[in-house]
């Protein structure tokens, strides 16, 4: 598993694509809408839109990196690195979990990137770090977790970029990531409480203004968890399907 995590890690710290997508858009999106929105607001609201802006552009964006994810499973499956593997001593559980934690570690840092990029340009508050710590972790679980299972259930990378956005898109106008969501019909209010994003911003949100709850904070974490270990255990019934598919 070491060597399989080694290897991931190298190819996407040398993966410019991928600083592109996790870093650099998401901070000049963030810049264009928070200038749009707070545009004539007074300071108390525009600090609110800030808040609200801010984690609800990062919890967007870590999405994506479920198309990095697809892509490179596809990659070892299609150039016969996956049949391979499979052939050695490697199991299948730690085949996944090489691949899976070094995306978990390019997620946390993306969302201290984009956190600190907030609080040093827009004096974002920070009233309860912890929680803010524990929380990003368990966002990063829950989308490196769905990342795998759709990782082995598409068949090809444009149907992966395809549903990763849905996802990552649908998900955030439908949990409050860019209208708040009290603006929102009653409906859809309810179908947020769904989705794991909506989990996610709340409670960085709450955590930012330091109101965030124990209660909350472990009812979203164990939401975000569930997601995270949801998408692992799909994957690992998906896993011998997958590799049929491979290349010898």
């Amino acid at each position: 598993m070491g060597a399989v995590f080694i290897l991931e890690m190298k190819k996407n710290l040398q993966d410019r694509g991928l600083l592109f997508w996790m870093v650099i858009l998401p901070i000049i999106l963030t810049v264009l809408f928070i200038t749009v929105f707070t545009s004539g607001a007074e300071k108390i609201a525009k600090q609110e839109i800030i808040t609200s802006i801010i984690p609800g552009y990062t919890v967007m964006f870590v999405f994506f990196i479920i198309i990095s994810m697809v892509s490179t499973f596809i990659k070892d499956r299609d150039l016969g690195m996956t049949a391979r593997l499979a052939s050695t001593p490697l199991s299948s559980k730690n085949y996944l979990l090489g691949k899976w934690i070094p995306y978990m570690f390019m997620v946390c840092i993306q969302i201290i990137i984009l956190f600190g990029f907030g609080k040093v340009v827009y004096d974002v508050q920070m009233k309860q770090p912890i929680l803010l710590f524990y929380l990003s972790i368990a966002l990063a679980f829950t989308v490196t977790g769905l990342g795998l299972a759709m990782a082995l259930l598409v068949k090809t990378e444009n149907m992966g970029i395809a549903l990763t956005q849905v996802i990552a898109l649908g998900g955030a106008l439908l949990s409050g990531l860019w209208v708040p969501i009290e603006m929102m019909p009653e409906i859809l209010q309810t179908v947020a409480t769904f989705l794991p994003q909506y989990w996610a911003h709340q409670s960085f949100q709450d955590a930012m203004h330091g109101t965030l709850m124990l209660e909350d904070f472990f009812t979203s974490l164990l939401v975000l968890m569930a997601f995270g270990c949801g998408g692992f255990l799909l994957a690992m019934v998906r896993y011998p399907y997958f590799l049929k598919q491979a290349r010898g």
